[in-house]
């Protein structure tokens, strides 16, 4: 199971209402996914959740805007023009886009993911609606077993196989709550625990800081479904094999053992690809060294699952016979396959894309991404403003008052929706949005600090200022989704 999780996804913002969708932080961890050996009765532990990764130019559009320079006006403090990149040349403060950008997001809270079971040691778990899809398939597989193994139960076979479905999950809840635990051990914040298709995913918001910690992060959870396949070893020699009981205790130890052994493999999504990365790491000092390395391990593992599956399964090496012609079991198996390999394929890729997440976010710094800023009163015309604006290569505007305190910020979306014949009449007033206090930002802020305050308070337009309170100017939250883009498409 995995042991870190999160995922950045952009949403649209939304320039006309202060209920928008606003910029949420991206979760610097893995989300890793860990699928079940094809032999086990029930699907083996899935390590992470949905693919938490943005993927380059899908999180939002990658058009590039310049960020200008300062004035000094309105407050701002002289000689930090060079902090900044200069002004887009090609896209002057009058001509602008709308504004409308989106920013690397973490899911809504309300996007819980299932059905809440409780919360162990403050961890919320949810039950996702394609458990209980996995629960019939796997009543119904094992309970045919059990019918054959104990014909005299009948109908009850089905109910004796539910029992075990919901036994083996519990012994994946398990499984993660090592992940977990240890998580919290070392301080980690763990958003929520999934049970889903292929089984749980542990939710850790931040990488581990050391790739000691990684190591064990990973190793737990299959250290704890082997243990766990002891104890139910241990609890079938104190019945008979051929009980009730001694069935459910058999599937539950093989169950267990084969959890355990299939997340050792040493790629990614895996455990074991996460513990092959800590190796990597310690040997380079380079996390994302170890990240590559654990991720193209993962993805031959991929490709071995897709072809070396069906072939095991038709020969006969998996316990069953050998199978010499094509049947419904052997596309059953082929399918099986195809649905692991994808898994494990996409896993490792997003692996990959969120260390280079976590290796770019320190470069969005609110101090570059700022606008250079002039600062108009609530009544200047609109053709006025921009022409000041224009004059000292500015693209933004800070509504001040009579004694020069910064009021309200013009939005961008709201210039661009006026027509330039009717700019003279329009005062800049108008198109502004009053400055809360969470719209004022730090210009030391940057990485993933810069996202949570942005985040914290929804909006297009951020008034940046110094640690003395001097106005720096003004942060659109288009220019840092833009450089997200921009920074996730360089190669690490």
């Amino acid at each position: 199971m995995d042991v870190s999780g999160g995922r950045g996804q952009p949403q649209p913002g939304n320039d006309e209402s202060a209920e928008h969708t606003g910029p949420e932080a991206p979760a610097p961890g893995d989300a890793p996914t860990h699928p079940a050996p094809p032999s086990a009765p029930t699907p083996a532990d899935e390590q992470g959740a949905r693919p938490e990764g943005p993927e380059p130019g899908a999180d939002a559009p990658a058009s590039e805007g310049g960020t200008p320079q300062d004035t000094g006006a309105a407050g701002s403090a002289p000689g930090q023009d060079r902090d900044r990149a200069p002004a887009h040349p090609d896209h002057p403060f009058a001509h602008s886009g709308s504004g409308d950008g989106q920013t690397p997001q973490r899911p809504e809270e309300r996007r819980r993911g299932g059905l809440l079971m409780g919360r162990p040691f403050g961890v919320p778990v949810y039950v996702a609606p394609s458990w209980f899809l996995v629960a019939i398939l796997i009543t119904w597989v094992f309970g045919g077993q059990i019918d054959r193994v104990l014909p005299e139960l009948g109908a009850v076979s089905y109910l004796v196989s539910l029992f075990f479905a919901v036994a083996f999950y519990a012994s994946v809840l398990v499984h993660e709550l090592a992940h977990t635990l240890a998580a919290l051990r070392f301080k980690l914040p763990v958003r929520r625990i999934q049970l889903q298709f292929f089984g749980g995913v542990s939710e850790i918001e931040k990488e581990a800081e050391t790739p000691g910690r990684e190591f064990v992060l990973a190793f737990v959870g299959p250290l704890l479904s082997l243990v766990l396949a002891g104890l139910f070893y241990l609890g079938l020699l104190a019945v008979d094999p051929g009980s009730v009981p001694g069935v459910l205790l058999a599937g539950l130890m093989v169950s267990n053992l084969i959890v355990a052994a299939f997340n050792l493999l040493p790629g990614l999504p895996l455990d074991g690809g996460r513990m092959l990365r800590a190796v990597v790491w310690a040997i380079t000092g380079r996390p994302m060294t170890g990240t590559v390395a654990a991720a193209w391990v993962g993805r031959a593992l991929a490709v071995c699952v897709l072809i070396g599956l069906p072939l095991l399964t038709q020969s006969g090496a998996l316990g069953s016979d050998a199978v010499d012609n094509v049947g419904m079991d052997t596309v059953l198996d082929a399918l099986l396959a195809a649905i692991l390999a994808a898994i494990i394929w996409t896993g490792a890729g997003n692996s990959l894309r969120m260390a280079r997440l976590r290796e770019h976010l320190p470069e969005l710094r609110a101090r570059t991404l700022t606008r250079r800023a002039v600062p108009v009163e609530g009544d200047t015309p609109l053709s006025e403003a921009l022409r000041r604006a224009n004059a000292a290569g500015a693209r933004a505007l800070v509504v001040v008052d009579a004694d020069g305190v910064p009021r309200s910020l013009v939005r961008e979306a709201g210039i661009v929706g006026v027509p330039e014949h009717r700019r003279p009449w329009v005062p800049v007033g108008t198109l502004a949005q009053d400055i809360t206090h969470g719209m004022r930002v730090s210009a030391e802020l940057a990485g993933e600090e810069l996202l949570d305050a942005l985040r914290a308070t929804p909006a297009t337009e951020y008034l940046v200022v110094e640690e003395t309170g001097e106005i720096y100017g003004v942060l659109s939250a288009a220019d840092v989704e833009r450089a997200f883009v921009k920074a996730m498409a360089r190669p690490s």
